[in-house]
């Protein structure tokens, strides 16, 4: 089956590679001209996308270009602890959390696909489709087209597959908080921890990276979506340094900030009702942007489950029917808990303090009940392609 990819993130290159893997004949097709490089803000991957990441023949790679998180500590405003628990797994399961830059991911991920024989094109830009015989062309910005049997949509939020599929899809909307991220230096702090402030202005993260830096993203909280240009690091800074000036944790680590990176507003979508026809299929944050720190380990799940659906199926549109059927309950949920996480960091002063109290007695007693259908999901293995990779070509 020839396949094309929309997309070169996360979301694309994990599909690509998942296809490759069942013997799928696949180019990837990036809109930007270069590789991701160093582009972003950091991300974590929690034991079910590490998971999926082996499954995939991807995980010592990625684990090599981040580091072991296997702690989350929740903090209130004051700098007091308010519950600890593994980052992102079960007590007990010796898949540690990774946390690395998402630039670094993509770069890893280009990587595997290319070594799984996926053509990688980049400068190129969907912007439509028409049939083709018994397939699908892809319309690129640039005049160009391309054939295949399948269109894979994994662009992103702002997917013009998804556009192209139903053109009167949802489309997102600013969901009150923007976030402004950065590195910091010299500030002592515990390595291998993921430590989350809940403070008056919006949720404050911290992690200590390996080489002493602590890397920080501070999501505030705005009914308003504010510029977010023409201003400057110092700006910022000055800013958020107004805006945490109560909470000493964050406070300490901003004015320590060596490195910004740039702000990005943060936004929510509908669910999206047509994810899916004969010959175009959307994954990642193309069909479903969940937040929560699950958005790139819930892409890599969608590229394991989409594959071995294809592979099981008679034709490519019971693959995608079966694909949508696996993939729909469990993202509803997991967008449900990305709904609660976001509004626990746009609440107001009294239900702040009842989550201050509540926290400590919910995360002690529930955490491992409340989390075993997210992190304990068994994506099983991907059958053994027909063919053997092709070399890469660009």
């Amino acid at each position: 089956m020839e396949v094309i990819v929309a997309g070169g993130g996360v979301s694309g290159a994990a599909t690509a590679i998942a296809l490759r893997r069942i013997g799928s004949d696949v180019t990837l097709y990036e809109t930007h001209p270069d590789a991701a490089g160093q582009v972003g803000s950091f991300l974590s991957l929690a034991s079910n996308g590490l998971r999926g990441l082996k499954t995939l023949g991807c995980l010592d790679q990625v684990q090599e270009a981040g580091f072991a998180v296997p702690t989350q500590r929740m903090w209130s405003g004051t700098g007091r602890l308010l519950a600890e628990v593994p980052r992102g797994r079960l007590s007990g399961d010796p898949l540690h959390s990774t946390t690395l830059m998402r630039g670094s991911l993509v770069e890893v991920l280009r990587e595997c696909a290319e070594q799984a024989g996926v053509r990688i094109v980049t400068g190129r830009r969907l912007a439509g489709t028409e049939p083709a015989g018994d397939g699908i062309r892809a319309q690129f910005a640039d005049g160009s087209s391309a054939r295949a049997d399948l269109l894979i949509g994994a662009d992103g939020l702002w997917s013009a597959t998804r556009s192209v599929l139903d053109p009167g899809a949802p489309r997102p909307a600013y969901g009150g908080l923007y976030s402004v991220s950065g590195i910091a230096a010299g500030v002592p702090a515990e390595t291998g921890t993921f430590n989350m402030v809940f403070a008056r202005s919006g949720a404050f993260l911290h992690i200590p990276a390996p080489d002493g830096t602590v890397w920080w993203s501070a999501q505030v909280a705005d009914p308003r979506p504010p510029k977010l240009t023409d201003v400057g690091e110092d700006r910022w800074l000055d800013r958020l340094a107004e805006l945490y000036r109560f909470e000493p944790q964050p406070l300490e680590i901003i004015r320590a900030t060596t490195q910004l990176h740039r702000p990005t507003l943060m936004h929510t979508l509908a669910e999206v009702p047509v994810r899916h026809d004969e010959r175009i299929v959307l994954v990642g944050d193309a069909a479903h942007p969940v937040g929560a720190g699950q958005g790139a380990s819930m892409a890599i799940e969608d590229a394991v489950v989409l594959a071995r659906a294809l592979a099981k199926a008679d034709s490519t549109g019971e693959g995608l029917a079966e694909y949508d059927r696996l993939r729909r309950a469990r993202i509803g949920k997991m967008a449900e808990a990305a709904r609660i996480n976001r509004d626990a960091k746009t609440r107001g002063p009294l239900a702040r303090r009842l989550r201050d109290l509540v926290m400590p007695i919910a995360f002690g007693h529930f955490y491992e009940k409340a989390t075993t259908w997210l992190y304990t999901h068994d994506l099983g293995t991907l059958p053994a392609p027909a063919e053997q990779p092709r070399p890469a070509e660009r």
